[in-house]
């Protein structure tokens, strides 16, 4: 248990406060900021300590089984229910319903790096929905977003009604104040935020950029290792859930939901982020992807992508995800007298690539860092020619360090259907698929 006084949060020092972190993934956490501040033995006592409020958080539904169960108690300043009604923002770049989108192509599609902002935009009004799934009222699919953004949010605060949010910062370092303690998030890193915990971004580079998979459906667990063993890939030491921190101020706040696609604006008189102490294995946490240990093939050919996955969404259809989050990092291929990048393919699933640094080992160009694609189901696609040339040609018995890049997928069991914004926005590179019109005839039927 954390018991370490922390001083109060102010608008001033938010930027200052050192967080603290606890280790491992989905624990069961306790974690205070004032002595004392937990309650022992029961989660509701008659009269909380310190004057706080009881509240519990529940991530699942309550008879969910045990090992899939996520719920936390925060121990608050006020509850939750303390503002003045919600109204509608105006809104036209979210998406949760993809029944309401444009017919989806079969094309494959690429885009440009969103550009930062002219005007001040802060990390909410920066999102725009690239493409998703499913539906946020029907808990089922997900949706993706990019973000870009060049001002903190001030007196501002937000959370999701429609799913945990995973968050992958390609520019800027993000500072993530969230109701049960602070995230200081970087590119390389991750942070999920969970369906309805309140939070505000500031932005200790002055600007940011990234990408954002809010899963609508089951809660991203870790992976079961298989025939991999014990060990490997993610490793659930290295998932960082912060210490309890609290902020008591008084104001003219706003409070920012999103319910069903739509924001919600509502005045509150006081900062929501007041949650003294808290327990459970429902919160925040980040990942640092450098940490992934990866696997490979050291004899010949080599694994399907399922070796680079980090979280999953699962479905109820075991051994099919509704989300698997995968990267490519950097790595070493080994494998002799073998076509060493992604192979020529169609699949059932569908992906959104995106790229936080580097280049891509089966893109030579055009896939840029904060830029994304998007290959739908059955859509055929690989290297382009210059990579396919390459690696035609290239001498095996040499290993080869695919080194200063990270990549990343979002893959989905059912189609991505990219939104009106997509489709229509200059960022969409229109001659994408011309980076395989260079694939010639090699077939020769007297040369094997």
């Amino acid at each position: 248990m954390d018991s370490k006084t922390r001083t109060p949060n102010t608008a001033s020092s938010r930027l200052e406060i050192e967080p603290g972190y606890q280790s491992g993934f989905a624990n069961e956490f306790a974690t205070e900021a004032l002595p004392g501040a937990l309650p022992e033995g029961r989660n509701s006592p008659q009269r909380a300590a310190y004057g706080l409020y009881a509240e519990q958080l529940s991530g699942t539904a309550f008879t969910a089984p045990r090992g899939h169960n996520r719920r936390s108690w925060l121990y608050r300043i006020r509850p939750a229910a303390v503002h003045k009604p919600f109204t509608q923002l105006p809104s036209d770049r979210l998406v949760a319903n993809f029944a309401d989108v444009p017919p989806t192509p079969p094309n494959q599609l690429r885009w440009d790096a969103l550009p930062m902002p002219t005007e001040p935009t802060d990390f909410i009004d920066g999102w725009v929905t690239m493409a998703g799934n499913g539906a946020a009222e029907a808990m089922n699919g997900c949706a993706i977003h990019v973000y870009a953004a060049n001002r903190s949010m001030e007196n501002r605060f937000f959370y999701s009604a429609d799913g945990e949010l995973l968050i992958v910062p390609q520019e800027g370092r993000l500072h993530i104040a969230t109701e049960m303690g602070v995230l200081d998030v970087a590119p390389f890193e991750i942070a999920v935020i969970p369906r309805g915990v309140r939070f505000a971004v500031s932005l200790t580079d002055g600007a940011a950029r990234g990408y954002i998979c809010e899963n609508f459906g089951a809660l991203l667990r870790l992976p079961d290792l298989g025939p991999i063993g014990s060990n490997g890939l993610a490793n659930p030491r290295d998932f960082l859930t912060p210490h309890a921190a609290y902020e008591d101020r008084e104001g003219d706040f706003e409070l920012v939901a999103k319910m069903n696609g739509n924001l919600w604006r509502a005045e509150i008189g006081h900062s929501p982020l007041d949650v003294v102490a808290w327990h459970g294995n429902y919160a925040p946490y980040k990942y640092d992807l450098r940490r992934f240990n990866t696997i490979g093939s050291i004899s010949f050919d080599h694994p399907d992508p399922s070796i680079f996955l980090v979280l999953q969404s699962q479905s109820d259809t075991p051994g099919v995800d509704t989300i698997d989050f995968v990267i490519f990092p950097p790595r070493w291929l080994a494998a002799e007298d073998t076509f060493r990048p992604p192979w020529f393919h169609r699949n059932v699933a569908s992906e959104f690539m995106g790229l936080v640094h580097g280049v891509y080992d089966a893109k030579a160009e055009g896939f840029v860092p904060g830029g994304a694609s998007l290959h739908n189901c059955m859509s055929g696609h690989g290297p382009d020619a210059d990579t396919f040339e390459k690696a035609s040609h290239g001498d095996t018995s040499i290993p080869k360090k695919v080194g200063d890049t990270m990549a990343f997928m979002f893959e989905t069991r059912t189609l991505i259907k990219p939104t009106r914004f997509a489709l229509e926005t200059a960022q969409l590179q229109a001659h994408y698929y011309e980076c395989w019109q260079g694939l010639n005839k090699h077939f020769n039927p007297e040369q094997r």
